[in-house]
């Protein structure tokens, strides 16, 4: 007798660094990004969509190695052998999309868009493979007054995505002043070798101190694992000129540039990125945005496309990781100017600036310090007791939903279970406000029956019998029919 063939069933699972959502982190990101996208309209910006995928040469720092692209980006080849890539971030695709569409578009462009980007690289605390941004860019637009904007833009967004001022700051630096550094120590910035070493270490400065970053621009670095870091073999002086720039922050924006000045030496396309900077910290203080955002020597943005003006929002409380320890969650947006991006498709430079909001890391960094958008939206569950006056419930959700529009009420119909225990369980596993309910008793009366969940359940905490519980019963309350809005208003506290 044939052995018989055993079904494969998969293993219901995700790969690491992907996430379900659903229900109120769903309702609080829409909110979330109601609130910033309406700061981007609030400037003049339009929104647009781009595809997912982008041809892997179109995304500028990811190009097709010998046989498959590059780490960093998820890639498949098309039916005609090209390599195509999820998109890794948004302006890529918007570059795209102005070389595309160059001569119809208005100059400056001025977009935002909402999208989700994918980045095959190491997940970890409130860092995921698959995340939302919202991004605002301005193509054709020259520094220092657009970048001014973006910054007070990127600002004013993540204030409205709830975010206290006292609890981030944007740190502003410049490309161009970096290359003046490396410059004055005697190092081609066209050589991304040394150069590149240099700046990775720089970049470090936040996590480990002026020693760590000094080892780094060193010999190199051994962490606590015994991993060694290869560093960038700079001299003593050279490191020490690097890491005197790093800590050149000053009073305010005006000395910090002062002193940021003194350490590239006769650099032109430092002292040009040092120009743009002063320009840019006079509109800040002309708008009063001074003391949240800083110029900060210290600040290296990772992306090879910025060309002037780079800047990051960052949160400055702290988080409890998953191994309990407390950790800063960093940053949470970022921008900067990318005036060589459109010229990889056009041949000529389109000055561009733009802003970013890791929203999905927002939500997550909020949520660790407990302030998790606020799911104001309120659920009334309909009961359906007699399956046989469906219409009658259909009737008065309607007219729920009529009444409430505009008040963020949300009215649902019992369908599953045909038992009304089972109803009241679903409506509680629902997280609903309210039940209404008109059963065969109800309706010869006229009435209905509204119970309010939320009040009975902390009351159910506080009363101590039965006895108590049904001498009362202030959870739930019988109305004609025709009183059922205003009763439903009482219960949710709204005023008519």
């Amino acid at each position: 007798m044939a052995k018989k063939q055993k079904t494969f069933r998969p293993k219901p699972r995700k790969p690491r660094g992907f996430r379900d959502r659903s229900g109120a982190e769903l309702l609080a990101e829409q909110e979330m990004l109601r609130r910033i996208t309406a700061v981007y309209a609030s400037y003049g910006f339009l929104p647009q969509e781009t595809p997912a995928f982008e041809y892997t040469d179109a995304l500028g720092k990811f190009l097709p190695d010998v046989d498959r692209p590059n780490q960093g980006v998820f890639s498949l080849q098309d039916d005609d052998e090209q390599w195509m890539s999820l998109r890794y971030d948004l302006t890529a695709p918007l570059a795209r999309h102005v070389a595309e569409h160059y001569e119809a578009l208005p100059k400056p462009f001025r977009r935002y868009q909402v999208g989700t980007v994918w980045r095959n690289e190491k997940p970890g605390p409130g860092r995921f493979r698959e995340f939302t941004q919202c991004d605002a860019d301005s193509v054709g637009a020259a520094a220092p007054h657009a970048d001014a904007e973006a910054i007070m833009m990127l600002t004013d967004a993540v204030v409205a995505a709830g975010v206290e001022k006292k609890d981030f700051a944007v740190r502003i630096s410049s490309r161009k002043i970096m290359s003046g550094l490396l410059a004055s120590i005697g190092l081609d910035t066209e050589d991304g070798g040394q150069s590149g070493t240099v700046l990775r270490a720089m970049d470090k400065f936040d996590r480990l101190g002026a020693a760590g970053v000094k080892l780094l621009l060193g010999e190199g670095r051994k962490d606590e694992s015994g991993d060694f870091t290869e560093g960038a073999k700079l001299s003593g002086d050279q490191a020490d000129q690097v890491l005197a720039f790093m800590q050149a922050a000053g009073a305010d924006n005006a000395k910090t540039l002062d002193a940021m000045a003194g350490l590239i030496g006769g650099s032109e396309t430092g002292l040009a990125g040092i120009d743009e900077l002063r320009g840019i910290a006079e509109t800040l203080e002309a708008m009063g945005y001074a003391d949240q955002a800083k110029i900060d020597p210290s600040v290296v943005r990772g992306l090879d496309y910025y060309t002037g003006p780079v800047f990051e929002a960052e949160l400055t409380f702290a988080v409890t990781n998953d191994k309990g320890q407390e950790v800063q969650f960093g940053s949470i947006g970022s921008g900067g100017r990318y005036d060589d991006l459109v010229k990889r498709f056009k041949g000529v430079e389109v000055p561009a600036v733009g802003c970013s909001i890791g929203v999905s890391r927002l939500l997550s960094a909020l949520e660790a310090k407990g302030q998790g958008a606020d799911d104001t939206q309120k659920l009334i569950v309909v009961a359906t007791p007699d399956r046989s006056r469906m219409a009658d419930y259909f009737q008065i959700a309607a007219r729920l939903r009529e009444k409430f529009s505009g008040h963020n009420v949300a009215v649902d119909i019992a369908f599953g279970a045909a038992n009304l225990g089972k109803q009241l369980k679903y409506a509680d596993q629902r997280g609903a406000a309210a039940v209404i309910i008109q059963g065969e008793d109800e309706r010869a009366k006229g009435e209905v029956t509204v119970k309010d969940l939320i009040l009975g359940a902390k009351l159910s905490e506080e009363i101590e019998s039965n006895e108590e519980w049904r001498s009362g019963q202030p959870a739930q309350v019988s109305v004609p029919e025709g009183d059922l809005e205003a009763a439903i208003l009482k219960t949710l506290a709204f005023r008519d």
